[in-house]
């Protein structure tokens, strides 16, 4: 036992260096190194005979040596960032307890937690009589929404297959690939997922899906779901959710949410008109690990009325997992896809315990305040483009030589050597994308620890990375 709490103190002090030094000025986001180098630099081989606790300090410092700091505040390639403090503790009391979270029995804390986390989101999405289940990401939670969806229009599919229905499912062309993978798991084709049009600001246009709509009945198709999305992963755009309900409801077809960025503006009462209208939606994902800083993963699939989540996902266990006790109306396995489940509902416990309400508000709130920010950067530089008003936390604009003479494809490979040199030089990891035929820079603010000083410092080092690109002639 002196063994084991001498190693877990080493490795917690190397946690703690990790994450003091992602404050520091100087610290890079990252060491990079191609994965060719790195490989040759890392001793990746597993022992026929076990090594000693103490032996394994090492490992876990070049582990910390070469991961790219996401808790950085010049983090901004994805949609996270940051560092919790409630949520890494919480990561250790789960993984010391070790624990799953298909009945109440083995874990009986958990459940009770989840329960009313789950009764929490609903509450603030607004479903009154709502369920839900912590989930293994926004990916599985759109799965989850599109087997209800399935399940309320076709239920004799669980048991029988699609036989000769022909299901349709409706998502803007800006929405996550998620669903393309939800489509093909599920078995009605990546073919049947039909791309809305959306407008110049990333939001689905309602006309153009009753359209698609009015399009697969002609073709003698069953149309079941249609997936919104409240941010979306270029622009941040935000689908109108009242217009879109209107159609589903006419149809008879399933309204499921993609919340997992953009979700967290339900706490802000100056931003959450940006989802007007979720109450009047069928189901909702909502990631915590990315606005809200919960770690990795931390999602839940929401969904209006009682029930449904059971008679679309459940199957089999009632032998010898889930006994018909005092406590089986508390087991939440049979409403998941998974049996084994790891306990997400800690992390995002104490993180809500931690900052409460108003903490995520202000969050919230500061982040747009920082978003403004940004842009009037951008617009007031001369070698910045902003390529598209931003409505949430997603900026999107690229560099442009002073004298810009130069045709797209160039500006384009220009900018991707700029954030090429960036990720190289260690001091900023940004990503790409490409919006309306051109390469731009995607700037996420997703760090509730950012400064206006980082924003700053950010646009510094992306300008002299141009500058810098532009004089040898990228």
């Amino acid at each position: 036992m002196k063994d084991t709490q001498t190693t877990l103190n080493k490795a917690v002090a190397l946690i703690l260096q990790y994450l003091e030094s992602n404050w520091h000025p100087e610290t890079k986001v990252v060491n990079y190194q191609a994965a060719d180098v790195l490989q040759e630099k890392l001793d990746l081989s597993l022992p026929d005979e076990g090594v000693t606790l103490e032996e394994l300090i090492p490992i876990v410092e070049s582990y910390l040596q070469y991961s790219v700091r996401t808790g950085s505040t010049q983090f901004f390639n994805l949609l996270f960032s940051g560092s919790s403090i409630p949520g890494i503790l919480a990561e250790m009391v789960t993984s010391a307890t070790n624990t799953t979270m298909h009945t109440y029995d083995v874990a009986p804390v958990a459940t009770l937690m989840e329960r009313e986390l789950i009764k929490n989101l609903n509450s603030l999405v607004g479903f009154q009589q709502g369920e839900g289940l912590m989930v293994t990401g926004g990916s599985n939670a759109n799965l989850v929404g599109m087997l209800c969806g399935r399940h309320k229009v076709l239920p004799e599919a669980k048991l029988k297959g699609l036989g000769h229905h022909r299901l349709v499912a409706f998502v803007s062309e800006q929405a996550h690939y998620s669903y393309a993978k939800a489509a093909n798991l599920m078995g009605i084709g990546i073919e049947n997922l039909v791309k809305v049009n959306s407008d110049r600001e990333g939001k689905m246009i309602p006309e153009a899906l009753e359209a698609a709509i009015q399009q697969s009945l002609s073709e003698r198709k069953t149309p079941f779901f249609v997936g919104a999305t409240a941010g979306t992963t270029v622009l941040g755009a935000f689908d109108p959710l009242p217009e879109i309900a209107v159609i589903t409801k006419k149809y008879g077809l399933w309204l499921h949410v993609d919340g997992a960025w953009g979700a967290p503006v339900l706490f802000s009462k100056k931003h959450q008109h940006l989802l007007a209208g979720s109450e009047l939606v069928n189901s909702f994902t909502w990631d915590a690990h990315k606005l809200m800083g919960v770690p990795l993963i931390c999602s839940a699939i929401l969904v209006k009325n009682q029930g449904i989540l059971q008679k679309a996902c459940s199957g089999g266990g009632t032998d010898y997992l889930f006994h018909d006790d005092e406590n089986a109306p508390y087991n939440l396995g049979q409403m998941s896809l998974q049996c084994g489940r790891k306990v997400d509902t800690l992390k995002l416990w104490l993180c809500w315990q931690y900052y409460g309400n108003k903490g995520y508000e202000q969050q919230v709130d500061k982040l747009f305040d920082l978003a403004h920010y940004a842009v009037n950067y951008i617009q007031n530089c001369d070698n910045l483009e902003l390529i598209a008003e931003p409505k949430f936390l997603n900026i999107c604009f690229r560099y442009i030589p002073q004298e810009n003479q130069l045709d797209s494809t160039v500006i384009d490979q220009l900018n991707l050597e700029i954030r090429k040199q960036l990720i190289y030089s260690g001091e900023i990891f940004v990503n790409q994308a490409r919006y309306q035929g051109k390469i731009i820079i995607r700037l996420i603010l997703a760090n509730s620890e950012l400064q206006k000083a980082d924003l700053e410092k950010f646009f510094d080092n992306l300008i002299n990375a141009g500058k810098m690109c532009e004089a040898i002639g990228v």
